[in-house]
């Protein structure tokens, strides 16, 4: 943890001097029963606007605990603008994937029917709780955004055109992950998305409308066929290595 604050939370108020932040009563069950921290004990607080700011405990009971925030310890940062959506799967492993999709700097989570989705509902709520634990531990000072399950003919109108969109091509007829995005050059960097299909991959025809469309590119994940959450993590983590904040230098 940064400025030797052993403790993180995302909360939705205000950062700022001398401000005072009252926690949801699970966070401060938290604090009290789990860590079992004590008045004065200090807390690093974050809500994706204001940096990351140290506060300390005023008062703190069972249910209930406010914290008297106290300084900055690091200023807000622009951070990766990469979407992921995602084709549901089973209740562990879709928490998996949200919980390293945001230690790998997705910005959005959104989970897509396709044809062959074998999981018929998604519990959004949990999902975004998933990413605010993982943001809190993996030293983010934003909460990727949670949207709620639409069709992938949803998805496709929804998706704004100057947004490029990386399929992940479970046939073997896209290139090679990394070489693509090299070849997409500086635009892939502002904006960009990844589609991964269901176990047992997209339809056909879902794969020939994906890459008729302009602003898609398809590429392959290697020879090895990748479970569904597997290909979502890869591929963030190419894309972050080669054109995300895994290329700045670490301060």
């Amino acid at each position: 943890m940064k400025d030797g604050i052993e403790t993180r939370l995302h909360v939705t108020g205000d950062l700022a001097a001398d401000a005072s932040v009252e926690l949801e009563a699970g966070q401060a069950h938290y604090l009290r029963s789990v860590l079992r921290l004590a008045p004065g004990e200090a807390v690093a607080l974050f809500n994706g606007r204001d940096g990351e700011w140290l506060a300390r405990i005023a008062a703190i009971a069972k249910n209930r605990a406010v914290l008297t925030v106290e300084r900055q310890t690091r200023p807000q940062r622009p951070e990766p603008d990469l979407w992921l959506a995602f084709a549901p799967i089973k209740r562990a492993r879709i928490d998996f994937t949200a919980q390293k999709a945001t230690e790998l700097g997705a910005s959005l989570l959104w989970p897509v029917m396709t044809r062959r989705t074998m999981v018929d509902r998604v519990n959004t709520e949990r999902l975004l709780a998933n990413a605010v634990e993982a943001a809190e531990q993996s030293d983010r000072l934003t909460v990727p955004a949670v949207r709620e399950p639409v069709s992938l003919e949803r998805m496709i109108a929804d998706w704004p055109a100057d947004r490029p969109l990386i399929l992940c091509d479970e046939s073997g007829a896209g290139q090679g992950i990394a070489a693509a995005l090299v070849a997409a050059g500086p635009a892939i960097r502002e904006r960009a998305g990844f589609v991964i299909g269901p176990e047992g991959g997209f339809a056909d025809e879902e794969l020939d409308r994906l890459r008729k469309l302009p602003f898609v590119t398809a590429v392959g994940l290697g020879p090895r066929l990748l479970r569904a959450d597997t290909a979502a993590l890869a591929a963030l983590a190419v894309w972050q290595a080669v054109a995300g904040d895994w290329t700045t230098p670490i301060d």
